[in-house]
Parts: C-alpha cells; sequence; structure tokens
C-alpha cells in the first residue's frame, strides 16, 4: 500500500457498498472487494509491486460489523462515516439488520473482525445489550465502544461515581435514593427555596434529575425572588425542550440526583470524542433558557462548533478513558471560568459536519487497521503525521518550524459614525450618573438596552414638559434633545438589519461631570458658560460593521490559514488546511481579542469563521472564542481624554489648515517634516486648505440638495439603500455634517474632515446607484485633507509620533512581547501531554496564534512605533529602507489593515544562537479604496528572497518554487485565495476538504508570490462583482500583505519592545523636552498666529532609545508562570510599568 493510502483513504476513491446482512460470506471466506476494484486500485498506483500478477487472490478484508438498532445504523451520520471508512482500501463494512439484532441467536449474527455496537432505546424496543456482550464474548472482535461500560451509562449515579473518581470537575450534588415501595421513607427535608438532601443542603435554584439515564425529564426549580416555579426539561418534541410550570415543589415518587444550577449564560457545550485524542463541540442554545428549540431552514437544531480550552481537552480523553467509550458524547456546562461535567451520553455522532465526517472515518480507519492489520498480515504502514511540525521553507533556503503568527488588525468596513454632544444640568441627568456609579471616575458610559431606555424616558419626558410650558427652568436646548430622542427611538424600533436594533452593541450614550460647567467655546455662542457643575452628554451611533464588512472578515480569515504550512498526503493541495489539521489535533494555540466595539467584535468572529472554517452565525462564535481585551486599555481608547501631546498637535494642525492661501516651503516643513510622499501628494492636491474645504462644504450643499430633490419625488418614497438605511437617515448624516463643519464666522472645524470622507467613502461605496453628482470631487477632495488630518493628528514630528503612540499601545506592545517570549519557553499550557499523545509525531510542538482586532488608533500608533522607533536603521539595511519608503507612500490604513509578526525556529541552530529564531514582518494597508488610482505604492511581494539568494536560478525562498516532491510543499500563487464572486458558495472536493480559491489557470513566476491577492496586481483585469445579498454592495478587495522585513532575530525584536516599553514611562517628560528646545532653537521665522512652532525632524537614529536592561535569554529559561486561571509576569520579563498587568488567559 502507498505510503499515502496508509495514512488515510485507499487510492481507489470510491466506497464500497455498505452491506446488510443476507447470507453474506463472513470474512473467512473472501474479501469484500472484487477483482475489479482491485484492478483498477492497482492501475491508480496501490499494489504497484504486483501489476503484472493480477491473477492473485484478494487482499484479506477487515469486516466493521454495526450493531445497532436501525434507526441508527441508518442514520445520516452513520451512512456518511461508514461511507468514508469503506474508502480504506483493505475495511469492509457490514450492518447487522435489526431484526437479525432481536429474534436470531449470536451465533447467527454475522462474522466481523471490529464491532461498533451501543445501546438505545428505539420506538418500540430496547437494544438488546445483554446479546450484543453474548456475542463480543463468542466472537472476541476488537470493541470500539466497550460493552459492559454502557450499562454504567445508563445510571447517572454510576456516571457521576466514574467522573468524581477520575477527578473530573462535576457540579456538587446528593443522590436521593427512594424505596418504590414505601417512597415517603428518604431522606429529604423540603423548604420554600432550597431542599436538604442526606444533610446536604441545595437553595434554589438547583437541578433535579432522574437517577436513570433514559429518563430525560429534568426539573429546574427557582426560587421565589425570581418568581418560583420549576422548567421542566424534556427531550425534543417538535420545537420545544422544556416548559414553564407554577409548580415549586420537588417530585416526590422516584429517586433523583439533586444539583446546583450551574449559571452558563443560555449556552450548553456538547462535546464528541473519537477516541483520547480527537474532540469536537458544539454550542447550543440551553433548553432551560426558554425551552424553544432553535432550527435551521432545514428543521435541525441550530449548533455552532465551539473550541475547547486545554483543560476541557484532557477531560474529553478522560472522560473517553474512563468509560471505554471510543465514540462518546457528554455535556459540558461552562460557568465562572470553570467547566463542569453534567452527563455521559456514550455513543454520540455529530450531525451534519462534513468535516467531522471526514476526521471521524480516519481516526476510525487508522485505529482499526493498527490494532488489526499486522495480525491478518494486511501490508499497513502506520501514518507517521508528516504535516504534524508545521515546517516553512525561509527566505534564506532553509527550512525552519512556523512558531508563531500574530497579527494587529483593523476593523471591517462600517457605517459610518455618528456623534452629537450636548451639555445637560437636570437633576434627573444627574441622579442617572449617580445611580450607576458615574462620581467615582467622573465618567460613565451607558450601552444596555435598560440604561438606553432610562435616558430616552428623561429625553422624552423634557421634551413634554417643553412643550406645556416654554417658560419653564429646563436649560436643555430643545433641538438637542429632540435629537437625543429620535436617535434613540430610530434604534429602538428598526429591524436588525438597520443600526443593529437597541441592542447596545453599537450606540451608547456617555456622560462626563464638569464641576464648573463646561467652557465657552468660541466667541461665536449667545451666552457665556452657566455657573455649577453639568454633565457632557455624548451621544455616539453607527459605526457598525456591515455585511460587506463581514464578507471581508471571513474572506481574510480564510485566506490567513494559506500562511500556515499545507498539510501531508490528503491534505496536501488543499490551502490552509495545515492550520485545521494543527487545530483538530489540539496543537494549534490560538487566542483572539478584540476592543469593547462592536464592530471589532464581529470582525474578529467573521474572521474566526473564516480561519477555522465553521459554520453559523456570528454570535456564538464571538461569545465562545472573541476575548474582551477592554480591561487594560490593550486595544481599546478613550478617545474623548486626549493626551497633552495630542491637543498640541490637534492645535497645531488646525491652524496651519486654517490658511487661506496656498500651502508655503514653511507649510510642508511644519506639516510634512517626515518628507511622506502622500503626505506631500495630498498637499499639493489641496493647494489652498481653506478654499479646498471652501469646495468641499459647497459640494456638501448640492449633496444635499440633491437629496431632498430624491425624498419629494414619489418615486423615490421608499427607496432602500445600502443595509436598509433611508433617504431621510442619509439626509440626516449629510445635514449634520453641512452644519458642523462650517460654524457662524465661516471658520472650517477640520476636526469633521475625517467624517466627512466616512460617509462619502461609504456612499460611493455602497449607494453609487442613486446616481447622485459631483460625488467623486467630494471624494477627492475629502481624501486628499483627510490623508493630512488623520494620520498628523497622530503626531506631526517623530517625537509625537512616538509621544502619542505609546500613549496608545504600551500595553499591546508588552503583550506582543510576552506572545514571542512564550512560544520558545517550556510552557505546559496549551500543549499535549506527551504521554497522551499516541499517534502524534511532534506533542511537544504547538504554534501559538494571537490575533488582536482593534481600530483605527491602535494600528497608526503600532506603524509608528516600528517606522519610527529605531527597531533597525534605514541607511545600513537596504531592505528595511525600501520597506519605509513604502510605507511612506500607503496614504491610508484603511479596514482590515494588518500588521503581522511571525516567528521561526530553526532547529538546526544552537539553542543558544541569535540564528535559532527567525522573525519576519509583514503589511496590507487593507481594503482597496473604491477609486484607488493606478499608481497605488508597491511593495516587494510576500517574502522575497533575501539578497544571496536572488542570483540562483530558482528562488528557494518563495514558497511557489519548491519542488513538488517536497513533502509538506507550500502553496503556489494559483492555489493561493482569493475574493471569491459569491462569498457563500464552497466547492468540495474528495473528503469535503474546501476549495478555498478560484484558481487561475498560470501561475506567477517571479522573486515573491502574493499572499492571498484578492485583484491581485498579476490579473488587474479581475473585478469583483455584486454580492448576491443585501441587495447592492460590491465587496471591495484587500491589498495583499507585503513583507517588510524577514531577517530580524528574535533578540532584535525583544529588545526593540523592551526598549519602546521602557522608554514610554518617561517618553512624555522626553518629548516634551526634546520639543522645548526645538522651540527655543527654531521658534523665528514663523507666523505670529502660530502658538506651537514645529519642529525640524528627527531621524530615526536620534529618536531617544535606551537598551534593555534585561535581554531576553533565548537558552533554556525558567518556565512561564502562566495558569489557565490567569498569568503573572514570566520570570523573564522585567516590565517598565507595574500597573499594567494581563489578567485574562495569556
Amino acid at each position: 500500500m502507498s505510503e499515502t493510502g496508509g495514512e488515510g483513504w485507499g487510492q481507489s476513491g470510491n466506497p464500497t457498498s455498505v452491506f446488510a446482512y443476507e447470507g453474506h460470506p463472513g470474512p473467512e471466506e473472501g474479501g469484500m472487494k472484487n477483482e475489479g476494484e482491485i484492478r483498477k486500485g492497482e492501475e491508480e498506483g496501490q499494489g504497484k509491486e504486483e501489476d503484472e500478477d493480477y491473477d492473485s487472490p484478494p487482499e484479506r478484508q477487515i469486516v466493521v460489523g454495526i450493531c445497532s438498532m436501525m434507526k441508527k445504523s441508518k442514520s445520516k451520520p452513520m451512512t456518511q462515516i461508514m461511507e468514508r471508512l469503506c474508502k480504506f482500501e483493505y475495511i469492509t463494512v457490514v450492518i447487522f439488520p435489526e431484526e437479525v439484532i432481536l429474534n436470531e441467536p449470536v451465533d447467527k449474527w454475522p462474522l466481523c473482525d471490529c464491532l461498533v455496537s451501543f445501546h438505545s432505546k428505539g420506538t418500540n424496543e430496547r437494544f438488546p445489550l445483554d446479546k450484543a456482550v453474548e456475542y463480543a464474548n463468542l466472537r472476541n472482535p476488537l470493541l470500539i465502544n466497550d460493552l459492559n461500560m454502557q450499562y454504567y451509562i445508563q445510571d447517572r449515579r454510576e456516571v457521576y461515581r466514574i467522573l468524581q473518581e477520575e477527578g473530573i470537575d462535576l457540579p456538587r450534588y446528593a443522590v436521593l435514593t427512594r424505596d418504590p415501595d414505601r417512597p415517603e421513607e428518604c431522606n429529604l427535608v423540603e423548604g420554600e427555596d432550597h431542599v436538604e438532601v442526606n444533610g446536604e443542603v441545595f437553595p434554589k435554584p438547583f437541578v433535579e434529575k432522574p437517577v436513570c439515564a433514559e429518563d430525560h425529564n429534568v426539573y429546574i426549580y427557582y426560587p421565589t425572588s425570581a418568581g418560583g416555579g420549576s422548567q421542566r426539561l424534556f427531550r425534543k418534541i417538535g420545537s420545544r425542550s422544556s416548559v414553564y410550570s407554577p409548580e415549586s415543589c420537588v417530585r416526590k415518587t422516584g429517586s433523583y440526583i439533586y444539583e446546583e444550577f450551574m449559571p452558563t449564560d443560555g449556552t450548553d457545550v456538547k462535546v464528541y470524542t473519537v477516541g483520547p485524542d480527537y474532540a469536537h463541540a458544539e454550542a447550543r442554545k440551553s433548553p432551560a433558557l426558554d425551552g424553544k428549540v432553535e432550527r435551521d431552514s432545514e428543521g435541525k437544531e441550530i449548533r455552532y462548533p465551539v473550541m475547547l480550552t486545554a483543560m476541557e481537552k484532557l477531560v474529553a480523553r478522560k472522560v473517553c478513558l474512563a468509560f471505554k467509550q471510543t465514540v462518546c458524547g457528554f455535556d459540558l456546562l461552562r460557568a465562572n471560568g470553570h467547566s463542569f461535567v453534567c452527563d455521559v451520553n456514550g455513543f454520540s455522532f455529530v450531525k451534519n459536519s462534513m468535516k467531522y465526517y471526514d476526521d471521524c472515518a480516519k481516526v476510525l480507519g487508522n485505529m482499526v487497521m493498527r490494532e488489526l492489520a499486522p495480525q491478518f498480515h494486511i501490508p499497513w504502514s502506520i501514518p507517521m503525521e508528516a504535516e504534524d511540525i508545521p515546517i516553512v521553507p525561509t527566505t534564506s533556503g532553509t527550512m525552519m518550524e512556523l512558531r508563531c503568527v500574530i497579527a494587529i488588525i483593523r476593523h471591517g468596513d462600517r457605517t459610518p459614525k455618528q456623534k452629537m454632544k450636548m451639555e445637560v444640568r437636570h437633576p434627573l441627568f444627574f441622579e442617572l450618573f449617580e445611580k450607576y456609579g458615574g462620581y467615582k471616575s467622573g465618567k460613565l458610559k451607558l450601552k444596555k438596552p435598560k440604561q438606553l431606555q432610562e435616558v430616552l424616558d428623561i429625553a422624552r419626558l423634557l421634551l413634554a414638559e417643553l412643550g406645556q410650558h416654554t417658560d419653564c427652568e429646563i436649560e436643555e436646548k430643545k433641538g438637542k434633545l429632540e435629537q437625543l430622542k429620535t436617535v434613540l427611538e430610530m434604534e429602538s424600533s428598526l429591524n436588525d438589519t438597520q443600526y443593529g436594533h437597541f441592542s447596545g452593541i453599537n450606540r451608547k450614550v456617555q456622560l462626563t461631570y464638569l464641576p464648573n460647567g463646561q467652557p465657552k467655546a468660541s466667541s461665536e455662542e449667545e451666552e457665556g458658560p452657566k455657573e455649577g457643575p453639568s454633565l457632557l452628554l455624548v451621544l455616539k451611533w453607527g459605526g457598525e460593521l456591515t455585511p460587506a464588512g463581514r464578507v471581508q472578515a471571513e474572506e481574510l480569515g480564510r485566506a490567513f490559514r494559506c500562511m500556515y504550512p499545507g498539510g501531508q498526503g490528503d491534505y496536501a493541495g488543499f490551502p490552509g488546511c495545515g492550520l485545521l489539521r494543527l487545530h483538530s489535533t489540539y496543537r494549534h494555540d490560538l487566542k483572539i481579542y478584540a476592543s469593547d466595539e462592536g464592530r471589532v467584535q464581529m470582525t474578529a468572529a467573521a474572521f474566526a469563521k473564516g480561519l477555522l472554517a465553521l459554520e453559523g452565525e456570528l454570535t456564538p462564535i464571538l461569545v465562545q472564542m472573541v476575548k474582551s481585551a477592554n480591561m487594560n486599555g490593550m486595544l481599546d481608547s478613550d478617545s474623548e481624554s486626549l493626551t497633552d501631546c495630542q491637543q498640541r498637535v490637534k492645535a497645531r494642525l488646525h491652524e496651519i489648515m486654517q490658511k487661506d492661501q496656498d500651502f508655503t516651503e514653511a507649510d510642508y516643513q511644519k506639516l510634512a517634516p517626515t518628507g511622506s510622499p502622500s503626505l506631500v501628494n495630498s498637499m499639493k492636491i489641496i493647494g489652498n486648505p481653506v478654499r479646498t474645504c471652501d469646495q468641499v462644504y459647497a459640494l456638501i450643499q448640492r449633496l444635499t440638495s440633491q437629496i431632498r430633490k430624491r425624498l419629494e419625488d414619489p418615486k423615490s418614497a421608499d427607496l432602500q439603500l445600502y443595509h436598509s438605511e433611508t433617504l431621510e437617515l442619509m439626509l440626516q448624516r449629510w445635514s449634520k455634517l453641512e452644519r458642523d463643519f462650517r460654524n457662524k464666522s465661516g471658520r472650517y472645524d477640520i476636526s469633521k474632515i475625517p467624517d466627512i470622507y466616512d460617509c462619502v467613502k461609504y456612499d460611493t461605496q455602497h449607494n453609487a446607484t442613486l446616481g447622485l453628482e459631483d460625488t467623486l470631487e467630494l471624494f477627492r477632495l475629502s481624501r486628499a485633507l483627510a490623508d493630512i488630518v488623520i494620520p498628523q493628528e497622530y503626531g506631526i514630528n517623530k517625537p509625537e509620533k512616538m509621544d502619542i503612540a505609546q500613549a496608545y499601545c504600551l500595553p499591546l506592545m508588552k503583550k506582543i512581547q510576552l506572545d514571542l517570549q512564550r512560544t520558545h519557553e517550556d510552557e505546559a499550557v496549551n500543549k499535549l501531554h506527551p504521554l497522551y499523545s499516541r499517534g502524534v509525531m511532534s506533542p511537544g510542538r504547538h504554534v501559538r496564534t494571537r490575533l488582536y482586532f482593534t481600530s483605527e488608533s491602535h494600528v497608526h500608533s503600532l506603524l509608528s512605533i516600528f517606522r519610527y522607533g529605531g527597531l533597525l536603521d534605514e541607511v545600513k539595511d537596504q531592505q528595511w529602507k525600501q520597506a519605509m519608503d513604502y510605507l511612506s507612500a500607503v496614504s491610508e490604513l484603511n479596514y482590515m489593515t494588518q500588521i503581522v509578526i511571525m516567528l521561526y525556529e530553526d532547529n538546526n541552530k544552537d539553542p543558544g544562537s541569535e540564528e535559532r529564531f527567525h522573525v519576519e514582518l509583514h503589511f496590507s494597508p487593507g481594503v482597496k479604496s473604491c477609486e484607488d488610482e493606478e499608481n497605488v505604492p508597491l511593495g516587494f511581494g510576500f517574502r522575497p528572497a533575501s539578497a544571496e539568494n536572488q542570483e540562483k536560478q530558482t528562488n528557494q525562498g518563495s514558497l511557489e518554487d519548491l519542488s513538488q516532491d517536497e513533502p509538506d510543499r507550500a502553496l503556489p500563487l494559483s492555489e493561493l485565495i482569493s475574493i471569491r464572486r459569491s462569498p457563500m458558495i464552497r466547492n468540495r472536493k474528495t473528503g469535503s476538504m474546501e476549495v478555498l480559491s478560484e484558481t487561475s489557470p498560470g501561475s506567477s513566476k517571479g522573486a515573491s508570490y502574493r499572499l492571498f491577492p484578492s485583484c491581485s496586481r498579476q490579473s488587474p483585469e479581475i473585478k469583483p462583482t455584486g454580492l448576491g445579498f443585501e441587495g447592492c454592495s460590491m465587496v471591495p478587495s484587500i491589498y495583499p500583505l507585503e513583507t517588510l522585513h524577514n531577517s530580524l532575530s528574535l533578540k532584535q525584536v525583544d529588545e526593540f519592545l523592551n526598549a519602546v516599553c521602557e522608554d514610554s514611562s518617561d517618553a512624555h517628560a522626553k518629548t516634551m523636552k526634546a520639543l522645548s528646545v526645538l522651540f527655543d532653537t527654531s521658534s523665528q521665522g514663523y507666523g505670529q498666529a502660530h502658538t506651537y512652532p514645529p519642529p525640524k525632524a528627527l531621524s530615526s537614529s536620534e529618536t531617544p532609545v535606551r537598551p534593555p536592561t534585561h535581554p531576553l535569554c533565548l537558552s533554556s529559561g525558567p518556565p512561564s508562570t502562566v495558569s489557565s486561571a490567569g498569568p503573572s509576569s514570566p520570570t523573564s520579563v522585567n516590565p517598565s510599568n507595574p500597573a499594567i498587568h494581563f489578567s485574562f488567559s495569556e
């Protein structure tokens, strides 16, 4: 048998028939495949040595018998898995007919070498487990699931006893055993809100389970404070799995287990093992929630694949081994940061998962062959899992092991963000502020529906009072109150496709305490500020991830798999399947973090769905897989509280942009001291900033006028725009910008430029079908303005950029440093236990993936740190100079911008050598803009060849040029992902592995390749077409990753991060000192109006960076002290800021 055949399916590719028992020859009477099939297999490369001997008898077949009730034997999962099992060349499946099982003696049952048999309760008949045990004793087949243990599984008391003996966590419980003849004689004391069983007290809510596992009538009793009564669970009937009952008293007959109720947030996790080393988990809505079974369009219960933690995987292994059930289902409750097993069901298959069917058949087939092939002298080699170690080629031609992937990614396409500010003084607002603890910090964020409803109620009340008494003492402006009311009512009344209904995820109200009221903003205000305290109310809405954003994120996730090496054998040639293989065997340590913004979290969930080939809706994926990282500012930033440096920068930026004259040479020095080509180009387009703002303002007026005319046209009355927006809402957006952009004195509010660009970008992309005039000109001008304002708000010169970047990114940089360090430390978390890893060649190896989803501010800041923090010297390093030139030509960090760090290990190098660990830095500016010019900046491709390799005929560093016989070859360009025309269609190949791209017929030749080219530059003629859902909008493609540097050592990167992190503790003081010196020496020659004269540019070598006091030790260091409960700082790290802790699992 061929090597690949040994690893998975037989080479013939055709499943044999699944036989029933009708006088079929037994295994000793000959094989189950005819000679024609064998010849076909030989012609396709099997048994090549015997090619000339066609008359030789067929090989001995291993017969797998299926002995269960017919409903189970003929079920879809069983059929799917057995068909796949038959693809093993030497395996044949025989199904025992139900009438034979029930009516024939066991010596008349079919013969088999391996038995799959399990107890179940049929409609009329119960499976005769006694006879199955008798058959097993008679024939002694290999048992997939032990039969004697199945008696224990039928009794919940025994199940709990075995779980307890194995040290598996389960809810606190007590057993009440009643004598059927004297049920009243039992050790039960019932109170109004508790029961006492055998002296153990269970306060309500508690659970009452019959001891018989076949009895699904489980009751949950609620406390009187919550309304009392009970929820009665039962085996699903139609669309119901439980009903509420007002009955609060426990049952008085029968034996029960009483256990404490575990708060799981309405989700149960069902785990399915196939042997001790494989487990698939799915989450479903808890039947205790409301009793309504959520079903899909095909009537199946909705379940969502979820990831198990390292501890849960160990539990799965223990359950599988303790109950001696290879195929075994059990239930997990995730509550209070722990996982508890509450039920073990025995033999159970996953429904409707092609990937699980493939995996299950493979695991079972290999298990059968491993155990039985030797004794039947069948030629079969144990698969060595050659794809286990994720080996990839490096740019220098050597092979290194991928150890860590870190990606920082901006969220996907969103609806325009909108904001309204108002000062409030009414006592009701102060009461609300106090109610939710606003006085503790002076700030309050309200996002929950109940909280937003309270704000809406206050607004309605004040407006009603204003309507009745125009002279009443309500200081809040009526117009602002009406807008507050309109927005909150709009949010609560719209359906889910609008701004996300009143769920609280995409809108919020912020209240800030102002002890002396709000200072007068400008001379145009009619009155001076009132005395006494007030609250600044900021209402934010919009900014929700669009369907296009979801598709972008999911496609990028799917494409991201291709950065991991491909699989072997059956996995070969399927892009990204190496990652799925790693992940399914527990050697992929994945954590996904997101800021607390809804659009960021949903982007993370959509990306995870694509990355891991998950199915179903995003919300459960979000709940189960995306960690919120807002507890320490790692991915969030409070945009309302700017640093002093940011305030200065904004003020200087506003002054420069308010000059009614063409930019002078001095202005270029002030505004673009770094000489960035993208900035200089935008300044040339603008010329005179005030005149450009005049044009933008006039274009906005023209646009609102066109929308008003459309609204007057009866044909347009019910026009639906993208994402269910209406013309009225679109007019509201633009009218507000028109009001806010220019004040009464004619001065422009520069801070509104990003909002204008945001809106016109959205409408040009998604509402182009309206055919509004001059939108492209508005897009061009507002983009040029935004390309100056947005990046320069993060600092104009290098010291400012570093100061602001460090204020945003310090916790994230520390976390990235920990991620890189812990990859090669002797860490037990998220690794397989070597003793438990039979059949896996590299249990000690794993790939760590850390994904951080965030907003524009963090992406700008992190990129500034890499650019200006002194990582490398542009003068000495040509590749870094090219990378810096490329970055300075990028004008916008659009949606889905990525910064990717990849760490490799060269196992041939000495553990203490700097060459042992190799780091690569990659970048993509994200989504292509709808009007991107042809002269977009070109990078140098993804992982280009290193200098010493370029003169060779073939580029060994480029993944596309690997020789064909390389066992774990990476992907050629033609197989890499592209944004598909329809995001919902998935082609399938044998084994149901996904075909991840529409492959192009030719493969590009060159020194580097494009990772996930969407509309790649090699084929500019490919244009994504419109999507087939939500009506109207094409999904823009994403720029491919470009390599910034591919020959960094880990020591270099670690010392750089160390220096930047240590430097940031006093960076503010240093920056201010540097600026003051610069101001003193260069203050003459500038106009009097400029309060903050710009300093001259500092080169990267001038940026103050201290060497690290504790560089990373690359030899064997002490183990990390991280535990699953939450890490403390590892001993190899010396954080400069003790206030920063990562209180979540690393």
